[in-house]
Formats: structure tokens, C-alpha cells, sequence
């Protein structure tokens, strides 16, 4: 294999990219590197009384390609910011006490392997350690009292001290043997390998100690979540006596049912309030006053995509009853108002993430209506305070206060106010077409800075992943519409048939036939765009991740307009899918043995005969949800045809680029690909200099 040098920085210099126009202006269009500029503020934790929010913020270093994270004070009246913590090690997932004297959070300090528990008091002094568990720890919760607190670790069950735990840890990490072996399943879970260990809930006291199994005495393990920032598989009764969580209860290895379950702490038997429900309950939470559980319910077995719907219990879990069962929106997180009547939760709602309010007695009312919103926190005290985060195609998420009557919000972070006022943002809007079956289509599209509608512009089709994950109106950083805009490309994301967010029968719609709609709905995406007049359709590419990189695929067999695509962690290959970290649980419309017609008919791989297209594979070694051999593969297909191809591969990263300087390098190609086959003001791209990346052959 050939091997040579490509630059790490821009392949094309950033002024030939530039609009005429904005060169020399005072504002500058947004560029991947000032992208990573930015500070990006996480889920806030707001004090009882509403007064304070702690919010994790991230600030990239370039150098080390990764993100560095402090927790940082802001007071809800807009006159506070400041650092909270300044450890060299990550601190994350800020949590008041309820009696609002101490903030827990979650670090790996002093040489940590797994992140453990800290205390900071919110009245002045040091962080303090909490838990030395060698397993790590996640999802922390403060009992009523303030004195104890809860989290997940990931153990195994057979062995009896942490000692013992520590021990078999260390022992697996230095042993020259190095096989592993399942006779359970999951396998891989987005980015790792699974082991035997079961997640359970234990408790804590303020002061330290040895922690106390909850769930262990049970004999009932959570669902087996493998991220350190899982959240939402169990919460703690407002008496501090229970706890509700949820497991997987089906015995079959095949299927899945996860049920919400109560458990009296230091008692031994779990009941399931859950039991006449096939498909997945989720996310319980107990009212403050202590009367109600509320909690998620979907009807599809083996769906996920299927409506949330919001379901309210008696504390003991008797009387359930689904509230708003003939609304068409899938419930996201519960966050309860004081006064146990009212539930905020935000909304994925036609291409936006709204703020609603639901009322045990009424029915949902939209708080927001844009740009969107999420994250949102609400007070305990007297007086209700709603923060939360606001972002858009053009602002970063920011942390906000929101009206609860109204929906006005108010910045209470400052930290990219000047960076998001020193970039020329291109305008955007919602549009809708007619797509597969006459029926409506919502998409978004983003302008270049002074967009003229008298000159013609080269268009960039995102196409999104999911598929049951709509595009909503938000800085999304991996795939950002306003770098690529202030490149000089008309950018649009269409949210096609089976998006969610636009109710439960346009979600279904591509069940099981993953294909033809969306197929149908990108090409009338394209002829939209033809017949602007402001659009060049000889200079028009689409290009997408994970199921977007399968509608590439998809793209690559048929016919279409696109002069290029872009196929980033592509599920290429439906048979050879069945190595994803998911597949192992049973298939809602059968197996391929079971239904070869629908496999046939809707695997890319099967078109090959027909690919022509030049196209851009890229795809993480780490991607466990789609494997990387579904990237060689096409890659090797498109070789194999003589079809131009260029293949960006990353050993370290997973289904998504996370690193900063490996992130900088995807937008760079990226860039290349769409100058190459659609250049801006149709001039093509420099050629590569030498540099610090090294790739296969050339395209």
C-alpha cells in the first residue's frame, strides 16, 4: 500500500473559500476551528431555591486533542459567572443537595481510573472525596435528607467487598491473556466491550463510608447501561424509604422488555408495577409531595422509535393511568414542578425542541415555541425558576432562565457572548415540499452570509442518522450546517418520512421498508432546490452518518442529481449489520431468514452493479454501533468499480469525532470532497501540501 503526507490544516486556504464580500469585514463566517472555540455548556443543576445553577463547561485543548470540563456557578438573576472548580482532572454532573448546602459532582482525580463521588460545599471550602470505589461510580442522587446520597456502579454480584472488585479490575487490566468470553449478551455497547458486571444502586453517607447495596439485595440488576453519564434508570421517593428503576425483564436473550420496578430500600423483593406492558417503560420520577410516580411508556415491542407516552401512578405504583394519550408527541425527560401538579418536559416537536407544560389536570402547553430549548432544570422552592439551554442553527447552546408563562428567556451565561458576535452567521429557515405520498416535509435550510438570491449557489444535502431522529433547530457540532453555509454552500437538512418529532404515523411510515420514502423524499428535496433559481444543479451534493451514511448508500444505487457523496459510518451492508452492539435483541419486522424479501430489497450492498458516483467513506475503528468493516466494504466496492473514492479512517474514534483535532481534520475532508465535485464560484481546490496525516492511496 502506497502511503504519503497530507496537511493537517485547511486544504483549501480559508480566503479562497470566503465569499467576495466578507473578505475584510469586521465579521468573519464560522470555520471549524473557531467552532472549537466555543465553551460548551452542559445539563445544568439548579439549587432548591432557584437561585443558583452549576453548569459543566468544556473548553477544548488543541493541543491534546481533547476537551478539558470545570463546573461553573451562574446566578439565575444574570449577575453571577464564575469558575466553581479548577482541578486538572474532568469534574461533571453537578447535583444540589436539597437542602441546597452542597453540590455533589463526579471527577477522576489523583490518578483515578473510574470516576468517584465529590462533595463541594456551596458555603465556601474544598471539594471533598466521597467514595473510593474501585468499579467507578455514575447517575448520583441526593436522598431527601441531604445526609446520604445514591449512585451506580457496575459490579459483579458474586464478590462480596470492593477489595475483592478492585482486585479482579486489576488483575483482568495486567493479564497477558487477553480473550474475553460472553455467554450473555450485550457484546459491544457504542465504543466498548461489555463484560459480565451488573449495575446496581447503592447508598452513601455524606461523610463516607462504606456504601450500602440497594438493588443487590434484590437480586435485580438496572438495565445495563455501560456509559459514565447514563442517566434516568432509577430516581428516590420524596420519604427516601423507596426506589423506582428500571430492568430488563424478559428472560429471553433475544428480546427486550424494560419495566419500571419498586423497591422498599433494605428490603429484598422488587415489585413490577409494569408487568401488562411488552414494550419499554422508562424514566420514573416521584412527585416532591410524594403522591405520584410518573414514567414513559411505549406500546411497539422492539421499537424505539415509538411514541413516549407520559404515564401517572400512585406513589406505590397502583392506578396508572396515561395522561394526553391522544397527543401525538413523545414526552422527553419529567422534570416535576414544587407543587406536584404540573410536569415540564421538552419536546421533540417539528423541528424544534420546545419547552412544554404538562398539567396533571389539562392539557400540554407549549412554554417555547423558538428557537430550541432542553436540559431544563426546575426549582424546588415556593416560587417556580426554570433554567435551561438555549441554542439555534446560529447560537450556541446557552444557559437560560425561562418564563413559564411566557417562554421569554434570559441569558445567565456570558461565556461565548463575544465569540457569537464576532461571526457573520448566515441566515436560516424552515421550509416544507411535498414529498412521498403528497405529504408534507419539513426542511431546514441554511444560507451563506449575505446570501444574494441573484447569484447561484452549490448545495450540500445533509442527510440525517436515526432514522427516528428528527433535525431540530440547534449548533450542531458534528455535523454543522454554518460551517459548511459560510463555506458558500446552501445547507439543508430535510426531516424525511420517519424523522420523529412529526407524530407517531409519519415515524412508522418506513417500517419495515427503510428505503423507499426517504429515498423519495431526498430526490423531491433536490428537485426543490432545482427550481430555485438561486441554486446551481450541477454543483449539488448530499452526504450523512450512521443511517444518513445508509441513504448515501442508498443514493449510490439509484438514480439522483448529486454530483458527490459523503458516507460516514454507513450501514452499507444490512447482513453484516448484525455485528452492531444492538443487534442481538429481535428484530419488530423479522430476521433475514425469517423475511429475506425486505433485506434484499433495501441492503445497499446489493446495488453495487450500479454505483458511479465519487464518494467520501469515513468511519471510526471504535464504531460498534456500525462496525467499521461496513466502511471497507464500500470502500472496497467503490475500488473494485472504478468508481472515485477517497477512505478516512480514525483508529480512536467511535460512531462520532469527537477528538478536537481529529474533528478539525473531517470538516478539512469534507471540504476537500465538496470543492473537488462542487467548488465554490467553480474553482477547484489546491492540492494537498504535506503534513502531519497520513492516508491510503489517493481517490
Amino acid at each position: 500500500m502506497r502511503h504519503r503526507q497530507l496537511s493537517s490544516l485547511l486544504l483549501l486556504g480559508l480566503g479562497a473559500l470566503l465569499p467576495a464580500s466578507l473578505k475584510g469585514s469586521e465579521k468573519l463566517p464560522l470555520t471549524i476551528e473557531k467552532s472549537w472555540e466555543f465553551k460548551r455548556i452542559g445539563s445544568p443543576s439548579l439549587s432548591p431555591d432557584g437561585k443558583w445553577a452549576v453548569a459543566p463547561v468544556a473548553t477544548a485543548n488543541m493541543k491534546e486533542s481533547k476537551l478539558e470540563t470545570d463546573l461553573w456557578l451562574f446566578s439565575t438573576d444574570g449577575k453571577v459567572q464564575e469558575q466553581l472548580t479548577t482541578h486538572a482532572a474532568d469534574d461533571a454532573n453537578p447535583a444540589f443537595s436539597p437542602d441546597g448546602r452542597y453540590l455533589a459532582f463526579t471527577a477522576k482525580r489523583d490518578g483515578d481510573k473510574t470516576p468517584q463521588l465529590y462533595v463541594l460545599p456551596i458555603g465556601g471550602g474544598e471539594a471533598r472525596r466521597v467514595t473510593n470505589v474501585p468499579t467507578g461510580i455514575s447517575e448520583v442522587r441526593w436522598f431527601p435528607d441531604s445526609q446520604k446520597l445514591a449512585f451506580v456502579s457496575r459490579i459483579w454480584p458474586e464478590l462480596k467487598t470492593w477489595d475483592e472488585q478492585g482486585k479482579r479490575l486489576a488483575e483482568r487490566d495486567e493479564s497477558k491473556m487477553t480473550a474475553k468470553v460472553w455467554d450473555t449478551i450485550p457484546v459491544t455497547s457504542w465504543d466498548i466491550w461489555v463484560d459480565e458486571r451488573q449495575a446496581h444502586v447503592y447508598s452513601i453517607k455524606l461523610t463516607g463510608g462504606e456504601p450500602e447495596a440497594i438493588t443487590l439485595k434484590a437480586g435485580v440488576e438496572l438495565t445495563r447501561a455501560v456509559s459514565e453519564n447514563e442517566s434516568g434508570r432509577y430516581d428516590i421517593s420524596a420519604d427516601g424509604k423507596s426506589i423506582a428503576f428500571v430492568t430488563d425483564t424478559d428472560p429471553s436473550a433475544a428480546k427486550a422488555n424494560i419495566d419500571v420496578l419498586l423497591l422498599r430500600i433494605g428490603e429484598s423483593k422488587a415489585k413490577n408495577i409494569t408487568t401488562d406492558n411488552p414494550a419499554s417503560d422508562s424514566s420514573p420520577r416521584f412527585s416532591p409531595d410524594g403522591r405520584y410516580l410518573a414514567y414513559l411508556k411505549q406500546s411497539i415491542p422492539g421499537f424505539y422509535g415509538d411514541t413516549r407516552r407520559l404515564v401517572l401512578a400512585d406513589a406505590d405504583g397502583s392506578d396508572a393511568r396515561v395522561l394526553f394519550s391522544t397527543w401525538d408527541r413523545s414526552v422527553g425527560d419529567v422534570q416535576w414542578a414544587q407543587d406536584g401538579q404540573t410536569i415540564y418536559s421538552v419536546i421533540d416537536d417539528a423541528g424544534m425542541s420546545r419547552l412544554y407544560e404538562l398539567p396533571l389536570k389539562g392539557q400540554p402547553r407549549p412554554v417555547t415555541t423558538s428557537p430550541s430549548f432542553g436540559a431544563v432544570q426546575a426549582s424546588k422552592g415556593q416560587n417556580l425558576v426554570l433554567v435551561g439551554l438555549r441554542q439555534s442553527f446560529v447560537e450556541a447552546p446557552t444557559l437560560v432562565r425561562i418564563d413559564p408563562r411566557n417562554g421569554a428567556s434570559t441569558p445567565l451565561s456570558r461565556l461565548n457572548d463575544s465569540l457569537q458576535n464576532s461571526i457573520a452567521w448566515g441566515k436560516y429557515e424552515s421550509v416544507t415540499y411535498k414529498g412521498a405520498d403528497g405529504k408534507d416535509v419539513q426542511m431546514w435550510v441554511n444560507y451563506p452570509p449575505n446570501f444574494d438570491k441573484s447569484k447561484r449557489y452549490p448545495l450540500f444535502l445533509m442527510l440525517h442518522g436515526g432514522p427516528h431522529n428528527g433535525i431540530t433547530d440547534g449548533m450542531h457540532w458534528r455535523w454543522n450546517a454554518q460551517i459548511f453555509a459560510s463555506q458558500g454552500y446552501v445547507t439543508a437538512w430535510h426531516n424525511f418520512h420517519g424523522s420523529s418529532g412529526f407524530g407517531q404515523a409519519f415515524t412508522d411510515s418506513i417500517n419495515p421498508d427503510w428505503v423507499s420514502k426517504p429515498y423519495e423524499d431526498t430526490i423531491k428535496a433536490a428537485e426543490w432546490f432545482q427550481q430555485q433559481a438561486w441554486i446551481d444543479k450541477t454543483r449539488m451534493i448530499a452526504g450523512g452518518g450512521s443511517y444518513g451514511g445508509f441513504l448515501a448508500s442508498t443514493l449510490l444505487g439509484r438514480e439522483h442529481p448529486f454530483k458527490a457523496l459523503i458516507a460516514h459510518a454507513a450501514v452499507y451492508n444490512l447482513y453484516t449489520q448484525y455485528a452492531a452492539d444492538f443487534a442481538y435483541t429481535a428484530r419488530r419486522h423479522g430476521d433475514f431468514w425469517e423475511n429475506p424479501e425486505i433485506f434484499a430489497k433495501t441492503s445497499p450492498h446489493l446495488q453495487a452493479a450500479n454505483f458511479k458516483t465519487p464518494t467520501l467513506v469515513i468511519h471510526g475503528q471504535l464504531d460498534y454501533r456500525v462496525p467499521v468493516t461496513h466502511g471497507i466494504e464500500l470502500y472496497h466496492t467503490l475500488k473494485r468499480l472504478g468508481v472515485p473514492s477517497r477512505f478516512v479512517y480514525y483508529p480512536n474514534e467511535n460512531h462520532w469525532i469527537l477528538k478536537p483535532q481529529n474533528s478539525v481534520f473531517w470538516y478539512q475532508e469534507v471540504t476537500r470532497w465538496l470543492q473537488q465535485y462542487a467548488p465554490i464560484n467553480g474553482k477547484q481546490p489546491e492540492k494537498a501540501v504535506a503534513g502531519s496525516a497520513t492516508a491510503s492511496s489517493s481517490p
